[in-house]
């Protein structure tokens, strides 16, 4: 994965003098629940960083939007108030990097305007139209696109868009993720990187363009969508109002980076053949790179273009923090989310045989099926609120494991187990992922795992760095997570009754 010469990395291996003068990156991360922006140091160290929630709007069951100029306007607050708390002063930015979560799509008008709201990935008011797509088209779509065919994605939105004749849709002059819209705002550009495009379901992913077939079924145009390029495409001519509100120089090269994914794994160093990166926040996902265009035959993975020649393959997750969160509300526990799962150390592996199937949130991989449903299986008169949190815990780690399945099907068995991601916080899951996996696993001191590897691609793109891979000795990382045997033994026979029981379950969904 390498870009260019060396020119231009001697200086990034050092610890900045703080005598001398900076030089400074920043990630800028839109997520699905937050904005984050981020200020390192070349060396990966965090200088400061900022965070604004994004609010989510529930119109209808399964609806999930989004206020695109909402996070725009949170996007440019980010960036000012990271600069400001890390006392940055312009000259010492070198570049802005985009990472941004995948699937949203928003209905553009000749203005350039929003029609519609931000359409996450989360939202799932085209299941019908995904469950039919899938019946009818699932191979040829699947075939050209490596992305598996569910409601998340923008072609099945469309397509509920086109069969229930939604107003802004037919009104449509372009059609954008919330990373263009923001693109198209301050540069006045259409442009989208191969990740983001890929995941809409429209690109063919063997040729990096739009497929004509898949264009027909959303009944769109080409011209609707935007110009695809390259995840180190620098972008120059921010608008000077938004750069006053930045707080940057008008000058400022921004660079487009890519889908939070690619990043998360390149910013925690999953770049080489079989290091696999494990993100567990709210959701979560377990990928590794790999040489170009990878698929199952059971349809059970994706495959993301990053750039022309490496792809992400893996797998997400609907249910990851967001299941423990549910328990904690659910049985009114007061304290903090931290000591929520502390309860879990009381009871030993395996919950005395209560085991969680945890779809609470519908679920993508490895079912894709948002209509799939959580299951306690086990329950006894003996079990208390601590062998419920460690079921959940352990429901949450197992179906990563059964998705990483799949993916060691495609990509081999992994080597080294990367994590980020706010459960990644917690020493106790730590440990009991690296027991599942029976794998030592590695963490990043910093959590900013996609803001550092957006950074990292606008450093790639402006030769101040060699490659990609040599971001692996700019990420200070803790001491790794060694399993335990005994554990790891007690794991493989759980995980054999947790998969009989999805097997057995999911026809029922």
């Amino acid at each position: 994965m390498r870009k260019g010469s060396g020119a231009g990395w001697y200086n990034i291996f050092e610890e900045e003098d703080e005598a001398m003068t900076r030089e400074v990156v920043i990630g800028l991360d839109i997520g699905t629940t937050s904005v984050k922006a981020v200020v390192f140091q070349l060396s990966g160290k965090v200088v400061s960083e900022s965070e604004e929630l994004i609010t989510s709007y529930y119109p209808k069951q399964g609806w999930v939007e989004q206020d695109p100029d909402e996070i725009e306007r949170l996007a440019v607050k980010v960036v000012r108030t990271a600069i400001e708390e890390g006392n940055i002063n312009n000259t010492e930015i070198l570049t802005v990097g985009f990472s941004s979560a995948m699937h949203s799509l928003i209905c553009i008008g000749k203005d350039r305007q929003p029609l519609s709201p931000a359409l996450i990935w989360a939202d799932g008011r085209s299941s019908e139209q995904a469950k039919k797509m899938k019946q009818e088209k699932g191979k040829m779509v699947f075939e050209k696109t490596g992305v598996p065919i569910h409601p998340m994605t923008p072609l099945s939105k469309l397509i509920w868009m086109k069969e229930v004749g939604y107003e802004p849709y037919l009104s449509a002059a372009y059609f954008l993720s919330i990373k263009e819209y923001l693109l198209l705002k301050w540069f006045d550009q259409r442009v989208v990187d191969y990740s983001m495009a890929v995941s809409t379901g429209l690109l063919n992913a063997h040729s990096l363009d739009w497929d004509e077939d898949l264009l027909k079924l959303a009944d769109i145009q080409r011209n609707q969508l935007s110009e695809v390029v390259s995840p180190m495409t620098i972008l120059t001519g921010l608008k000077e109002h938004i750069a006053g509100e930045m707080g940057v120089d008008s000058d400022l090269p921004f660079v487009m980076g890519a889908a939070d994914g690619q990043l998360a794994n390149l910013g925690i160093g999953a770049i080489s053949p079989g290091e696999v990166a494990i993100t567990a926040g709210t959701s979560g996902a377990i990928r590794q790179f790999a040489n170009g265009f990878n698929i199952t035959e059971k349809h059970d993975t994706f495959s993301y273009a990053f750039t022309k020649e490496f792809s992400i393959i893996g797998g997400p997750t609907n249910n990851g923090g967001i299941a423990l969160q549910w328990l904690k509300e659910l049985l009114n526990y007061e304290g903090t989310f931290d000591e929520f799962t502390q309860e879990a150390e009381k009871v030993a592996p395996g919950a005395e045989g209560l085991l969680f199937l945890p779809y609470i949130n519908g679920e993508r991989a490895p079912l894709w099926n948002q209509q799939a449903k959580g299951n306690f299986f086990g329950m006894s008169v003996t079990h208390k609120r601590e062998h419920f949190v460690r079921a959940v815990l352990e429901g949450i780690t197992l179906n990563l494991y059964q998705i990483g399945q799949s993916l060691e099907n495609l990509a081999g068995a992994p080597d080294k187990i990367y994590v980020n991601g706010g459960l990644a916080r917690s020493s106790l899951w730590l440990q009991m992922l690296a027991d599942i996996f029976g794998k030592e696993v590695y963490v990043a001191e910093s959590h900013h795992s996609a803001a550092w590897g957006a950074a990292w691609t606008g450093l790639v793109a402006l030769n101040k760095a060699a490659s990609f891979e040599q971001i692996k000795e700019n990420i200070p990382m803790s001491a790794p997570i060694i399993p335990s045997e005994s554990n790891h033994k007690t794991y493989r026979e759980l995980y054999k009754k947790y998969e009989l029981l999805v097997n057995d379950l999911v026809k029922h969904f």
